[in-house]
């Protein structure tokens, strides 16, 4: 057995990111910021281009588009005019991971919970959940700006736990960002990184601290399989 297992006892929830962990949002968030260069007289670079900052929303990919940081002066017009773009396209090309609703469904059949926190705000958040049927069997969802706070700060996990009526200790977090697993760390949670998300090639993930490592989402239960 992992050496990391054996303190550890079943979890009565898994709480997981949103892009990039359950869902491979690439697609309507690299259509939006190429719209953004088509509409300025430039050529779609095309998802791939994108797909590795992703997880850093408006700030990665206008970088990538535009090489604009937020100290550009036009910076917070091309943001906001980014977010509105995405906001009329999100749930157009968006689509779980491969092999994520059988995990869910696997968990479950467990009889764990299952939810959601992201830094995602609200406005993209709730739409995006609301548009498949499956989120309905979340017990929670918590976006960016449901606290004062985001990831890496623990509040929005914490939240989650009230919301579901849980101990910080009782859940796992899924996620494929630093950050994810330094606010399941901060909230006294297993973390677990998922590598099958938008981590970068310069990443070096093996230094995020994470309690395990998952290349697929079903190799979760490898691990649950265990305790």
């Amino acid at each position: 057995m992992n050496a990391k297992l054996k303190n550890l006892s079943l979890p009565k929830a898994i709480l997981f990111d949103l892009d990039g962990t359950l869902v491979d949002s690439s697609p309507d968030l690299g259509a939006a910021v190429d719209a953004m260069r088509i509409n300025r007289g430039l050529d779609a670079l095309g998802v791939e281009q994108y797909r590795e900052v992703c997880g850093a929303g408006a700030r990665g990919l206008l970088k990538v588009a535009f090489g604009m940081t937020p100290e550009h002066e036009l910076y917070e017009a091309m943001k906001h005019e980014f977010f509105d773009l995405y906001q009329s396209m999100l749930t157009q090309q968006t689509h779980f991971f491969h092999d994520v609703p059988d995990l869910l469904g696997a968990l479950m059949d467990k009889g764990l919970h299952w939810g959601v926190v992201t830094n995602k705000m609200e406005r993209f958040t709730n739409p995006l959940t609301q548009s498949h049927p499956l989120f309905l069997k979340a017990k929670a969802v918590v976006s960016g700006d449901t606290t004062p706070h985001a990831k890496p700060h623990p509040e929005p996990l914490l939240e989650a736990t009230r919301r579901m009526g849980l101990k910080p200790e009782e859940c796992w977090y899924v996620g494929d960002d630093h950050r994810d697993m330094l606010a399941a760390k901060a909230a006294g949670m297993v973390g677990v990184a998922a590598l099958y998300g938008y981590i970068g090639s310069g990443e070096h993930f093996e230094t995020w601290g994470a309690d395990f490592q998952i290349k697929k989402p079903l190799e979760l239960l490898n691990f649950l399989d265990l305790l």
